[in-house]
Parts: structure tokens; sequence; C-alpha cells
């Protein structure tokens, strides 16, 4: 038996603020900082700059936290920005953006971060290669179930993974930095690489993740006071773990020694604690990606459900569980989709399958040399739409100042217009970025996403012969 979604007010709401920090720090740090510092630091002239575009970005997304908090509370419903974009420029915009997170950014993401988890798997049960998808399907079906169990199943899960990750994260950052020895910051070799720009998007990405705080924003208690601190909180928080743990590996692995590292975390832990510190950090990083995915799972799920409830030909997202007050279908038409992306991006027969579907709308294949399949793949392809729907949400900031002046606003975003003239920029910034590294998956992009909208219409037509 099932119900619809619950209301604002509703007596699910259940998380407190360190349930909602805990969801944020889960989702954010997944594996950028583990696997990518040795390329964003190989593009900066000096260590202290590097460590500066970390800051730099962590400021940059404490902006946008402060644009989230203010929307979050004035309107709290569950689906974050799917409600402030329909508010601000109608259903159609917002329903365009359900279906999109639906049907690639959110689900690309699920998919993307468990191939994180999977690669980091099979290095510590010896499996083969070829398991690789195995592992990564097996995480997306394991936590919907935990998560279709009820939100406090999802939230204790969130909670131990989160939990888990910062116990790691403390023995990197405590052992990196006890380190004494001869590690050098001097700079040996000149910038190999785009410089400046690919190290912010690559931090930026590191960061991405804060904002799906907004989609649960009905299930945290008083929100007025909780939804604002969650969300900067946990991205203090954040900042502060991301500058401390590169402050490790280069105290450990010196700056050209960070530059040159391509694993800069099991570098380092290797250094410091030998055979045993580098298997140990496979183990965080595969607990950070689940934590990742687990907060995923859990937060956006209740958006589809928001979708579904306003859309009657989607209506079966927006059936709630009566057992287990749990988005049960949302959550299983979302792992559905993520467990076919793994599929399709991991799998000869899948890749094939792929270009075959191309070819049907005549564009070229996927260059899958490129982007590797599995992580790189799913990312690629779910960046520029992600950072579209960033860029109009922080416009909606604007539109619903002009449109809701008289609505009571329990946070106010400081510095106005700054503050969202700032997130529409690095908004804008990262759209350019995104787009021109996924050049050639703008077709696979663009397929699903214009498929948005005759899905539009044919929900109106089916509400209107309800009436």
């Amino acid at each position: 038996m099932s119900e619809s979604v619950p209301s604002a007010e509703d007596e699910s709401a259940a998380l407190s603020v360190w349930d909602a920090v805990s969801l944020i720090v889960g989702i954010v740090i997944g594996s950028t900082v583990f696997k990518m510092s040795g390329t964003i630091f190989a593009n900066m002239p000096d260590p202290w700059t590097g460590l500066g575009i970390w800051a730099v970005c962590g400021g940059l997304s404490f902006v946008g936290a402060l644009c989230y908090a203010e929307l979050a509370t004035t309107y709290p419903r569950l689906g974050g920005e799917y409600n402030y974009l329909t508010r601000a420029f109608g259903p159609g915009v917002g329903f365009l953006f359900g279906w999109s997170q639906l049907a690639i950014i959110q689900t690309g993401s699920i998919g993307a971060l468990s191939y994180v988890f999977a690669e980091y798997a099979v290095r510590v049960f010896n499996a083969p290669e070829s398991a690789v998808v195995w592992f990564a399907l097996g995480a997306v079906v394991g936590l919907t179930g935990l998560n279709c169990l009820g939100i406090r199943s999802g939230k204790w899960t969130q909670n131990l993974l989160t939990c888990a990750k910062a116990i790691g994260l403390l023995m990197l950052i405590v052992g990196g930095l006890s380190v004494t020895g001869t590690t050098s910051m001097e700079v040996v070799k000149p910038i190999d690489g785009p410089g400046w720009s690919l190290s912010m998007i690559l931090v930026l990405y590191a960061y991405g993740g804060w904002n799906d705080a907004a989609f649960v924003a009905a299930d945290v208690r008083d929100r007025k006071r909780n939804i604002p601190r969650a969300l900067l909180l946990g991205i203090g928080a954040i900042t502060a773990c991301y500058l401390l743990v590169n402050a490790a590996y280069l105290t450990t692995l010196g700056f050209e020694g960070l530059r040159a590292s391509r694993q800069p975390a099991g570098d380092a832990m290797a250094k410091v604690f030998g055979p045993f510190g580098e298997r140990a950090i496979s183990v965080l990083v595969m607990v950070s990606a689940l934590g990742s995915v687990s907060g995923l799972i859990f937060s956006v799920a209740r958006l589809h459900a928001t979708v579904g409830a306003d859309h009657p030909a989607f209506g079966l997202l927006g059936r709630w569980s009566h057992w287990s007050k749990a988005p049960v279908w949302s959550l299983l038409v979302q792992g559905t989709i993520a467990g076919l992306m793994i599929v399709c991006v991991g799998t000869p027969a899948g890749r094939n399958g792929v270009d075959g579907l191309l070819a049907m709308v005549h564009a070229n294949p996927v260059p899958w040399n490129k982007y590797y399949g599995g992580f790189e793949t799913l990312y690629a392809a779910s960046a520029p739409i992600f950072w579209l729907f960033f860029l109009a949400t922080g416009v909606a900031c604007f539109v619903l100042r002009l449109k809701d002046p008289h609505i009571e606003r329990p946070f106010r975003s400081p510095l106005f217009p700054l503050c969202p003239l700032v997130f529409c920029g690095m908004s804008l910034f990262g759209l350019n970025s995104a787009t021109r590294y996924a050049l050639p998956l703008l077709p696979l992009i663009a397929v699903p996403f214009l498929l948005g909208i005759p899905l539009y219409f044919l929900s109106q037509s089916f509400r209107s012969r309800q009436r």
C-alpha cells in the first residue's frame, strides 16, 4: 500500500541538522581529492597557489550555499531546485529539470561514483577487471534496497558511512602531517597542461553535491534554523578537510612528488605506513564512494517523488510506502536507470548498443578511448546539464525576489545581489568548461534531454484528461 508525497509539515521530518551535515559531507567527499589532486597541482605554478584554489572554490561553494539556504528555507517542499525552477519559470522548466535529473544528471552521478567504488574493490579483493561493472551494479542495488527500508534506515546507513569516511580521512591527515623529512616545496618543472582553468573545474567538481541537501529540505527538523546551518557547516567542514588532506600530501610527497602522482592518497599512505597504508587507503576510497552513492540515492529519490506527485503521467514515482515512509517506486526506477547506465558504459555489448542508438540519429559513435568508459564517461555526459540547471537556479534567485517580494524568507542571502551574481558566474564557467570537455558526447546527452519536452506535453495532456 502507498501514499502520496508528504507535505513540508509531515511528521516524517526526521533529519536533524547533523543528519543533514552528514548527508552533505557524505555526498561531496567522494573521490576527486583521492584521485585528482596530482593533476590539480600539476596545473598550478606553486604549492600555495594550489592550496589557494581549493580555498577559493570552497568559498565559491559557500556563496552558493548561502543562495540555496535562502531558497530552501523559503520553499522547503521536497524536491529542491525542482520547486524553485517551477515557481520561477513555470512547470515546463521544472519538469525538464526533474526529468534531466532522472534520465541524465543524478543517475549518471550515482553510476559514476559506483564505478569509483568498484575500481578499488577489484584491487582490494584481487578480482578480475571484468568484475568492475558488477561491483558497481551491486553497490547501486544494495544501497537502493537499504533506502527502500525507510528514512531511518537510509539516514543511519549514510551516517555510518560518513563516520567511517571521517576516521579514514583523519588517519590520512594525521599520518601525512606528522611526517618529517626532506620533502621539498620547491618548483622544479613548469606547468605542463591547461593551467588554472582545468584545476578549477576539477576542484569545483570535488565540491559538487552540497546542493543535493535541498532535495530533502522537508525532511529536516526545524528547517528555518537547520537548513542554513547544515549547508554552511557542511561546506565549512568539507573545505577544511580538503585543505588538510592536500597539506598532508604536500608534507608527505613534496610539491613535485604530488604533481607527478596519479594516486596521491595511495602514495602518501604507502610512504607513511608501507603496503598496509596503500591497502587501507583503497578501503577508504571504497567507503567514501559508497557514502556518496548512498547520499545521492537517499536525497534525489525524493526529488523524483515530488515530480511524480505534480505530474500524473509520472504518478507512480510520487507514491510512498505506507510501511517504510520511503518513496519506494522512485528509488526503484532511479536504481534501474543508474544500473542500465553502468552496464551500457561498462560492457562491450552495452557500448555497442549505445553506438547503435547514436547511429539511428546519424550521430558519431562515442569515443570510448577518450573517456575510458565507467566513471569518466558518466561524469562527462552528466556535467553540462548539471551546470546548465545550476545556472538556472542562480537566475531564479533574482526572479523569485521579484516574483514573491512579500513572502517570508527565514534566511536571506547576504550582500544581495552579489552572492547570486558570483554563483551565476561560477556556473557559467562550469557550463563552458564541461561543454567543451564533453563535446563528442553532446548527441548522447541531447537525445534524453530533449525527450523531456514531448514528455512534458504528454503529461499535461494526461492531466487534462483526468479533469
